[in-house]
């Protein structure tokens, strides 16, 4: 058993030469993280609960993250309490997100009308992978959609398996969200899946790769339900660090190739088109914000981007990469007044 140790740091962060700032873009000088955490022994178990501000991340991040990849990552003002015991873990939540304040310091907050929690199972050597579940409630007093605004209650059901076999490597997770926006009743979806083989004998150790992604979009404005998928807390660097693509009304095709010429040296290289789920809905960009003027805009297409990255680990503690990608638009956001987009991106990551 030990007693309640403190953690805490803090953050400052500029975008120099941004002109559309965003909160994930600047954030001066705030709390980034401050909690106390407490572990103990319960029923041949270990308990961990943790009170404050913290990060807290699901899986691959699709729909829960911290939020790398952007200057200003994601925490919560949040209660946290999980038992594991091994194959199983179980974790119970509830938090408040923190909302970023781009001007000011110490000024980011968070209150009782924006609230996120549930509770998750995991289970370890599920077959050859590993199972979870969770279900959560996401609580948003002043939410506007295209087609519906009011207090959203949003239930949210989740499965997640992953693992690998033989070469093989899988990550399949699905969530359904029902719940309300305003006079509306919520019915959406989302499908998420990354899998490949690894020839780990030829040189190179190539790996074949294919994402595929959907979430709904609604289909009907002028019903009493709204079909429009909420992607929660996104990571756009799930699907590239340009970081455009979110879930919301959206088909996504992505096969890529990785090779590894030295242990500590990465390229991946991929191409993915894109649709919409439904043209009566919007194109959506992360994190879940229409793109003007395209929603009942006739076309699925979306558009496609090709993609080059490569990873370099210096040591244990340092890491590079460096990532292009070239996204050339549909026309749906063509007519709307879009246009390609070019990016590269240099990371630098260091660690203890």
């Amino acid at each position: 058993m030990s007693g309640p140790p403190c953690h805490r740091h803090l953050q400052n962060d500029y975008a120099p030469g941004k002109f559309i700032i965003t909160p994930a873009d600047r954030d001066p000088l705030d709390l980034a993280q401050g909690f106390v955490t407490y572990t103990g022994d319960l029923a041949d178990g270990e308990v961990k609960a943790r009170v404050g501000r913290q990060e807290m991340a699901f899986d691959l991040q699709r729909f829960v993250s911290i939020r790398d990849g952007p200057n200003v990552r994601q925490a919560y003002d949040a209660a946290w309490l999980d038992w594991e015991k091994d194959p199983w873990r179980i974790i119970s939540f509830w938090s408040e997100p923190v909302v970023y304040v781009p001007q000011g310091v110490f000024n980011d907050y968070s209150n009782g009308h924006f609230q996120f929690g549930g509770f998750r199972i995991e289970r370890r050597d599920v077959g050859p992978g590993h199972l979870s579940a969770y279900y959560s409630r996401y609580d948003l007093d002043n939410p506007h959609y295209l087609f519906a605004s009011g207090p959203e209650r949003r239930n949210i059901f989740d499965v997640h398996y992953a693992g690998d076999y033989a070469g093989w490597d899988w990550d399949l997770e699905s969530m359904v969200q029902t719940g309300s926006v305003g006079a509306k009743t919520a019915r959406a979806w989302a499908l998420g899946t990354i899998g490949g083989f690894t020839f780990a004998n030829a040189n190179w150790r190539p790996r074949l790769g294919l994402q595929v992604d959907a979430a709904s979009g609604d289909r009907n404005p002028n019903s009493n339900t709204l079909g429009t998928f909420n992607p929660l807390f996104p990571n756009g660097y799930y699907f590239t660090l340009a970081g455009l693509t979110t879930y919301a009304n959206l088909i996504h095709v992505k096969p890529s190739v990785t090779v590894k010429p030295t242990s500590n040296l990465m390229f991946i290289a991929a191409v993915a088109p894109q649709w919409r789920e439904t043209t009566a809905d919007a194109v959506y960009v992360i994190p879940n914000i229409p793109v003007p003027h395209t929603a009942g805009s006739a076309g699925l297409w979306t558009g496609a981007y090709g993609q080059i990255r490569a990873e370099y680990a210096f040591n244990s503690h340092l890491s590079g990469a460096i990532e292009a990608v070239y996204f050339g638009v549909g026309g749906t956001i063509r007519r709307a007044g879009g246009h390609d987009s070019d990016y590269v991106g240099v990371e630098l990551d260091f660690g203890w």
